[in-house]
């Protein structure tokens, strides 16, 4: 199975023996962009993505975060994908405004433990 760490945030999970252990291919990213480009080679499984809110930038027009524009191609490349969303606590409202988007992602507050995936990641 292949698990996408989009890794934007220093908070991101380190959990790649996790992954190993569990016979999880991880795919590691380091922006949405490149994100978006491998959708169409490699469709993934399951995606662990950081949210980054659009203060004051593009995002806050007619995006929310970091993650929309992936999310939507998401849904015409990998459809029965599986996404966490991890934030810091203080992100929780627009974190809200993200999940009222796109319902069926999961979301969790940083620090993200192993045990804390082994319901999401089905292990």
């Amino acid at each position: 199975m292949v698990l996408y760490s989009i890794i934007e945030s220093p908070l991101h999970p380190q959990l790649s023996t996790f992954y190993k252990k569990h016979d999880f291919t991880e795919v590691r990213l380091n922006s949405v962009r490149k994100a978006i480009q491998a959708l169409k080679k490699q469709p993934p499984d399951y995606v662990i993505a950081d949210f980054v809110y659009g203060y004051g930038n593009n995002y806050a027009g007619v995006n929310i975060s970091n993650l929309d524009v992936f999310l939507y191609s998401l849904a015409k490349y990998a459809p029965d994908c599986k996404v966490l969303v991890c934030y810091e606590k203080s992100d929780k409202d627009f974190v809200a405004k993200l999940q009222a988007l796109f319902p069926a992602i999961e979301t969790m507050v940083y620090p993200i433990r192993e045990d804390q995936l082994k319901t999401l990641l089905a292990v």
